[in-house]
This record gives structure tokens, sequence and C-alpha cells, in this order.
């Protein structure tokens, strides 16, 4: 391996140091990763500081000579033959530019690479021998051309000097000829004599300069000739000429001429050239055998072969003829008939005539190369370069005829995303000749721009009970840049609803459309809204993205019933009391419902659907209904209707609704105030321990309570036998004895009957006084015995003093107390926690229950008149329950609503449902005895709550 020997000049730092010129040499058939130079090191570039630092070839070269990128090591690539390269120039140069990426800045570097050349070739001549006639009287000095040597070397290892064989006639001269190359003649020294010597034999031998020499070898064989008195001689045994390059085919060169003083054909003239006259001399010009005009035979090229050098002789047509020679040199004259040469090197580039540079390049980047140059000569050559097209770039020279394209601006694609420029070249010769060239630049994308939505925010409207998968709508991101840069994929951000559930598990999104789809039925009642955020992301490097807000607003569906909310409905019915005494227009209820829905498809109407009575209307608004006309008692017990509620749905749903309006009583005093202890069962309680102490107690005082009242029922009742007898309140009717202890007073087995064949038939009893203008029925079953608390049942309750502080179980005073009734209760309140309460009937009148109605309902009386003084009052609690209440022919299949009832002159909480009952017929008594008997009774009798 030869030792490799390189050398760096720096020739100009041109454009602020953004273009460099550097040259190095190498020598041919050096092996590969020879090093020829560190473009690094020679620019004084550290790549340690500027990790990014990378050295490019502008335009993909061959594979001779290889550059490392991260420091811009040169090395040769291949074996390189010098001769095959640059065949026969002076001077051969590989020659290529780079660039050098540094700090966001290009940086131009020329380079120049010499291929030095070895002594790798002998001279050769065309012919290894050569045949010579010369005349025994040729003149001395004669010169005789021989065969040009030819080396592919050049340089000092080119031929540089002939030498022949010893000889005493002939000398060897070596002349160089306009091209460069060296050409030997034989020049006659010495006389010959054809009798002293016929053949001579000269070896010429080519050497070159090459260290060690290298050499070639021909041999000539020289024949002397008779004597011929005269031989052609030439007017000029040297001539020059010029020709212009842009003569044509057939011009004329020049014209040679010899003359011969013998006669015949001995004075005969031909010419020719010379015998192994180089191929490119005969290639283009040839010579007229007879005349010696030499005329153009092909096209010359100044720029091909500035020269040619002809060697013409001329011989007669006699025996033993003896040729002479001229040389003839002619030198090509420029014209200016080549127009200039356009050569763009771009940066980077995928097809000709086009150049890329990214919009990320800074002002004064370095974008194309541009070469000019002209094969004509002088003025005809010089070339003046020019760039038209857009202020945006420029030519800045680089070195030589080279220029550079560079940017005057910052670029912008997504504005401007190409460039269409025009090179123009011309040169100073007459007339100018000129070359324009239109380059295109593009702008290569940067990703500078993050994707953008065509709205801030999506409002989105999906109908409730959507089917999943259903499409709701497309969002859009355009995105400026070009390529995967300008490619936006979608993506949902991670979030929950309002009740905590991933917002994956409501939507999807299509990751390339932005398409919006649901992955699961909406409920506008359980989720109104729904808003999140998508994400739009391009493909650059780094990605860039940005962000929408959607707003998913649930639209209501009509797919909810109404229902009632007030009265409380027990399968799907209500019972409600009305006063018997309600007036036309009177409000018997207020119905109230709801609807989950929104919009119209919560607004809610009413209507009645069945009303056979024809009794009640209702606002369609307000749910009120209202009483149409009086209640009679024909109307019955129990008036029912059914009322629809209905919603504002486009496809409206509705719900249904039974109300049995109970007629509870038939015209209530103004005085009367009936108060009705709330159901049990309607109470919200909240029970602890005081509690249950307190209802066990409170239990306990009513159980003695009850014992009391028993023991002082009985008493009275035996009292009062022995006071009337047969002939008392209820004529010659005794009272069972049974009838305070095992029976209810008005429902026992014997009470109130005249013997045992009517206890189950109903009995009128007659008052016998002419006050009495109505009857008074009471049913004639008797009642179930219960005990007090154990259930919501029944109790009835009579008095018979005018004075509701009698109802107390305290002593008198007066000494009709027995020794075990019990004063532990002294203002009644024991008596009072169970019952309902009334008020004593003024202008003496006897109150008996008519109609009842479960839970709340209002207790229509009916007014008996007693004689003057005497009042009665009867009321029914919840501790009594009838054996044949269950067999009511309306109550079955009825369940108790929890209503309030209203009486015009009544309050209370609630009551349960009385069954009708018979009242047995009262006897009229005399007006003397119900005197006494209430005389009797005011002073010593009272009839108070029990319960069986």
């Amino acid at each position: 391996m030869k030792i490799c020997c390189s050398f760096f000049m720096l020739l100009c730092m041109i454009c602020n140091g953004c273009c460099t010129t550097t040259k190095y040499f190498t020598f041919e058939e050096d092996s590969p990763g020879t090093e020829i130079g560190n473009l690094s090191q020679d620019l004084k570039i550290d790549p340690a500081e500027d990790p990014e630092t990378s050295f490019k070839f502008i335009q993909k070269t061959n594979s001779i000579i290889h550059m490392r990128q991260i420091d811009g090591l040169l090395t040769v690539g291949e074996v390189i033959d010098r001769e095959q390269l640059c065949h026969r120039s002076p001077q051969c140069l590989i020659t290529f530019d780079v660039v050098a990426f540094t700090k966001e800045k290009f940086q131009l570097i020329h380079v120049e690479i010499e291929v030095k050349d070895i002594n790798d070739h002998s001279p050769q001549f065309t012919r290894n021998e050569t045949h010579l006639d010369i005349s025994e009287d040729a003149p001395l000095n004669s010169r005789f051309p021989l065969d040009v040597a030819v080396d592919l070397d050049v340089g000092d290892n080119y031929v540089q000097s002939y030498h022949i064989s010893h000889t005493n006639h002939f000398v060897v001269e070596v002349s160089t000829r306009e091209d460069g190359a060296k050409s030997a003649e034989l020049v006659l020294i010495k006389k010959l004599d054809r009798e002293t010597e016929e053949f001579y034999t000269i070896e010429v031998t080519a050497t070159d300069g090459g260290t060690p020499a290298k050499s070639g070898l021909t041999t000539v064989y020289i024949r002397v000739l008779d004597f011929n008195d005269n031989s052609p001689t030439f007017e000029h045994n040297s001539l020059k000429v010029q020709l212009s390059e842009d003569s044509p085919v057939g011009s004329r060169v020049l014209k040679v001429h010899a003359f011969d003083p013998d006669a015949g054909i001995n004075g005969e003239v031909v010419y020719g050239f010379v015998e192994g006259s180089p191929t490119e001399v005969t290639r283009v010009f040839q010579i007229d055998l007879i005349s010696g005009e030499v005329t153009l035979r092909d096209e010359v090229d100044y720029e091909t072969k500035k020269s040619y050098e002809l060697h013409i002789q001329a011989s007669d047509l006699g025996a033993n003829s003896v040729s002479s020679t001229c040389r003839a040199v002619i030198d090509i004259l420029d014209v200016n008939d080549n127009a200039p040469e356009i050569s763009i090197k771009p940066m980077t580039s995928t097809s000709d005539g086009v150049a890329f540079i990214t919009e990320a390049a800074a002002e004064e980047s370095f974008v194309a190369l541009i070469s000019t140059s002209d094969g004509d000569s002088g003025p005809n050559g010089y070339v003046s370069t020019t760039l038209e097209g857009h202020q945006h770039f420029k030519l800045q020279q680089a070195y030589s005829d080279t220029f550079m394209i560079v940017t005057t601006a910052t670029l912008d694609r997504e504005a401007i995303s190409e460039y269409n420029l025009t090179v123009i070249a011309e040169d100073l010769g007459t007339p100018p000749f000129k070359t324009v060239k239109h380059y295109t630049i593009r702008i290569t994308d940067e990703n500078d721009n993050a994707p953008m939505f065509s709205k801030a925010t999506y409002d989105v409207s999906v109908i409730e009970n959507n089917i999943p998968g259903s499409y709701m709508t497309t969002v859009v991101a355009r995105d400026l840049d070009f390529g995967k840069n300008g490619k936006v994929s979608y993506s949902l951000i991670d979030s929950r609803t309002s009740d905590g559930s991933p917002i994956s598990t409501f939507v999807s999104i299509d990751p390339h459309s932005g398409s919006l789809y649901t992955l699961r039925s909406f409920d506008f009642e359980t989720l109104k809204e729904v808003e999140f955020a998508v994400k739009a992301s391009d493909k650059g490097f780094p990605s860039l993205s940005s962000t929408t807000l959607i707003q998913i607003r649930v639209v209501d569906e009509n797919d909810n019933f109404p229902y009632f909310t007030y009265p409380v409905l027990r399968n799907d019915s209500a019972d409600v009391p009305i006063p018997l005494s309600a007036q036309a227009g009177y409000l018997a209820l207020r119905v109230t419902a709801q609807d989950e829905d929104s919009g119209v498809n919560s607004e809610l109407s009413f209507h009645i659907l069945e009303d056979q009575t024809q009794l009640f209307s209702i606002d369609r608004k307000t749910g009120e209904i209202i009483l149409k006309r009086r209640l009679a008692a024909s109307c019955g017990d129990v008036l029912q209707i059914k009322v629809s509620v209905v919603d504002g749905g486009r496809e409206p749903l509705s719900s249904t609704a039974t109300f049995r309006f109970v007629v509870t009583d038939t015209g209530a005093q103004e005085d009367q105030v009936v108060i009705l202890l709330r159901s049990k069962d309607e109470e919200t309680l909240e029970f602890d321990v005081w509690t249950v102490v307190i209802v066990g107690f409170s239990g306990s005082c009513v159980l003695l309570l009850v014992a009391i009242t028993v023991l002082t029922v009985t008493c009275t009742i035996k009292r009062r036998r022995r006071n009337f007898g047969r002939d008392g309140l209820y004529g010659s009717t005794p009272l069972s004895k049974n009838g305070a202890v095992g029976s209810n007073v008005y429902g026992g087995a014997n009470a109130f009957l005249r013997n045992e064949s009517d206890s189950m038939q109903p009995c009128l009893y007659e008052d016998k006084s002419l006050d009495f203008e109505e009857k008074l029925f009471l049913p004639c079953k008797p009642f179930e015995q219960t005990f007090l608390w154990q259930d919501e049942k029944y109790c009835l309750q009579r008095s018979g003093t005018s004075n509701t502080d009698q109802l107390s179980v305290k002593d008198s005073g007066k000494g009709d107390s027995d020794f075990n009734d019990s004063d532990s209760d002294s203002s009644g309140a024991a008596l009072k926690r169970g019952l309902t309460t009334f008020q004593p009937l003024a202008r003496g009148s006897l109150s008996a229950a008519g109609d009842w109605k479960s839970g709340g309902h209002v207790i229509q009386t009916r007014n008996v008149h007693v004689p003057p003084g005497s009042a009665y009052t009867i009321g029914f609690s919840h501790v009594y329950n009838t054996t044949h209440l269950a067999s009511h022919s309306w109550k079955e299949g009825h369940s108790q609503g929890n209503v309030n009832g209203r009486s015009a002159m009544q309050t209370f909480s609630r009551t349960g449902t009385l069954p009708s009952y018979s009242a047995h017929q009262v006897r009229r008594t005399r007006t003397a005895v119900e005197e006494q008997t209430q005389t009797e009774l005011l002073s010593d009798a009272s009839e108070v709550a029990t319960t069986f």
C-alpha cells in the first residue's frame, strides 16, 4: 500500500462563512479506504460541540470517493484509474459539493480532489516497423518524420525523448507539437551511396520521464534508391493556418504546391498525407492528390481540439521517385457558437428540475448550487447569471462560475408551498447567447401546526333510549401540515360522568374519521348531560394535538308513565270521604300526579273516564275534583269514578286510578265537632327504648281502665233494672242481664231485643213521645269482642249525660262508687286516649253513626229527638270490629285507603270503615216516665265506652 499524501488549502470564505472551497489530492490506484482528508478538522468544525453536525453530498456521486457523515472524513472508495477517468487530460480532478449541517445552518463546501498520475504505462508506437525509401542523391539535412509514440500517462510520465540506434548517416530530432506531444524526425547528416550500402536498419526508442523510466521501440527499414535527377520541392516546408471552428464541412483549409523540373511523368507531382499520420487528422481533413488542396472533411470544435498538425508529402510519378514533406499546422479559431450551460445541483431532490427545502430553514439557508459554463473562450466564454421568480430567494456566488440559491426570509409551507424560479445565464459574445432554465423549489413540511377543530365546542343532542352503537356526530380537525404531519387521529380524553362512570363506557370515537357513536342507551331521567373532551393528534414527531369539548344533551323521550302521588293508591284505587251535606261546587278531592319526563312530556292533564253518577267534574290542569250537584241519599253510600292522568308527549302515556267517594255523614250540626285519631299504620314512628316503655305502660293503664269501665257499666245496668223494671226507657223491654258484660249495649246477644228469636232480625224501637219524629236503626247483629290496642277495630260509646266531664270514672263524691272503683285517672285522659271524643248535642237530639268509612272519613249522623233535658252521644273508636264487616257488599276487595275526609263543622284525622247497621225499634214511653228516667240518669248513671 502506497503512502498517502494529502494537503489542504482553504481558498476562500464566501457568504459569511457559508461557502468554502477545499482541495485535496490522491494517487491513482490507491487502495480502497485510503484517507484523503477530513473536512471537520480542516474547516475547524468540532462535532463534539454540536452532536447533530453532519456532512452530506449535495448530489450522489459514484463509489470512487466515500465520506463519513459524522465528521466528513474522505476516503478512497475503489481503485482509481486516472487514464480511464480523465484520459490524457493534463489535470484530473474529482469535484463535488458537500453541505455541512451545524447549528441549524447550512455550510456549503466545494471539494476538489486531484488524482495524481503514476507511471503505470509505457510509450507505444502505432507500428512496430516502418519502411522508408530515400534517394541516394537526397540532400543533407533532409527530414523524414517518424511515427509518434503514444503514452497514456501524462506530465513527466509521458514520452520525453526519442533515441535511435547508432548510424553515421542519420540523427533524430525531437519537437513538441501544439498539443504538447513529442514528435521525432530522422535527419540525413551524411550522403548516401547506393553502391556502397543499399539498406539501413534503425531502431527508434521512445522513453518517458517516469521513475523508473519506461520506453517503447519501433524499427525503421531504409532502402536507398538509385539516383533521380529531380524530386518535388514544396514552396514552403512549413505552413500555419487558422480555421474558424464554425467552418462548414468541405471548406478549403489550405493548398500546398511542389515543383519538379523533370519532364514527362518524372515531373508530374502527387500529394498525400505521410504514411502513419494520426487518425484524428485523416478523419477531419482530406487532401487532393493532384491539386494539393486540403479541405475540411468533418466539423472542428475549438472546445474539443484547438489545433491540428498535418504532414503532407509530394512525389513524382517517375521511377525511383523521392518524396518530399511539408508540415502544416492548423489552429482552430473560437467563435461564439456555444450558449451558456446551466447545471443546478439541489441539496435535496427526487427529480430533475426540483429542489426541496424545509420550511424550518433559517434565513440565508442554502437551497441549491448553480454552475454555469461556456465552451467558448475569451469574452464568448464569460457568463453572467441572474435569478428571477420570487424575492424569498437570491443568488450568491460560491466559487468561480458557481452560485448558490439561498433564502432571504423564513419560509412557510402553509402559505406558499412551491416556488417557480427562473435562472438566466448570458455570455458576453457578439451576439450574446442566453440560456434560460426554469427551476422549482418545493417547501417540505415541518410539524409546526397542531390540528385545529372546526368548533371549540360541539353541542350534540341524543334522544334517550337510543340503540347502542348509533351515530351521534363527527368532529373535524384540520392540520395545515402535509403528509404524516397533517394526518389526524382522534381519541377520547379520560374523564368520568357525574355518576362516576368512565366516559369510555358511554361513547366511542373512530380514530380516523372522528365519528362519535353511543355505547349504551341513554336515560334522560338518570343522566341529562354528558360532557367530555376529544383530542386530535397528528402523526408528526413530536406529535402536536388540540382538544375540543363535546356536550351531549340527552333529549327526553316520553318513556315514563305518569303516576298519582296523592291520594296514595292501593291496587290503583283509593277511598275518599265526602259529606252527604256537600253542596254543588264542593271540592271533593285534589288529585296530584307526577311524570319523570320533562318538558311537554311531563305536562299532565286529568280526565274522568268513568262516572256513572255524573256527579263529578275535574280540572284538567289542577286535578281538582268538584261536585257538580248536591248529594242526595239516593246517590248511594259509595260514589266511584275512574280518573286518568295523561302526559303531553307526542305519543301520550297515561295512568288510571279509581276513586271511591264514601258518603260519611247526613248533615252535621254546626256545634258538633268530630275528632278521629290517625290510624296507627299511617303514623311514622321512630321506635326506641323509651317509646316501647311508654307504650307498654299506656297499654297497662288502658287495660285497667277497661276493667273499671266494665265494672261500672255492670253496676249501672243493675241499678237501672231496679229503678225502671220492665217499664224503663225502652218501654217494657228490659235490658239483658248479660248486656253490659258479654255484649255491646247496641249489639249484644239480647240487647234491646224483645226475645231470643229477634236476635238476628232488625228491630225497630219507637219512642212513644210525641217529640220523636224519626226512627233510629241500630245493628241487631252483635259486635265481636276485642281488646283495646290489639287491632284497629271499632268502639261504641254512649253517654247519657250532657256533661262530657262525667265520662271520667272518678268518684262523684256522692257515695255511689264501689270500693273497687279506681280514681287513678282523675282527668279521664286514659279513657280519651284510644277513643273518639264527641261533644254533646244541644237541642236534645240523639246522634248515632250512620255510614262509616275507613281511615279519616267523616261520620255521618242522623238526629233522633229525645225528651227535653236528655242527650245521647254515640261515637266509634278504632277498637271494635263487627263480625259481619267482612261480608259488607262494598267492602269486598277494597283496601282501606288513607285519605282525609272533610265536613263543614268537623275536624279529624282518621277513622276506620264502619259497617252499616239496623236499629232496634224504640218504643215510645210515657212523658212522665221519660222525665223521671232522665232525672235519674243525670244524677246516678252514665254509659261509657265499652270494649268487647
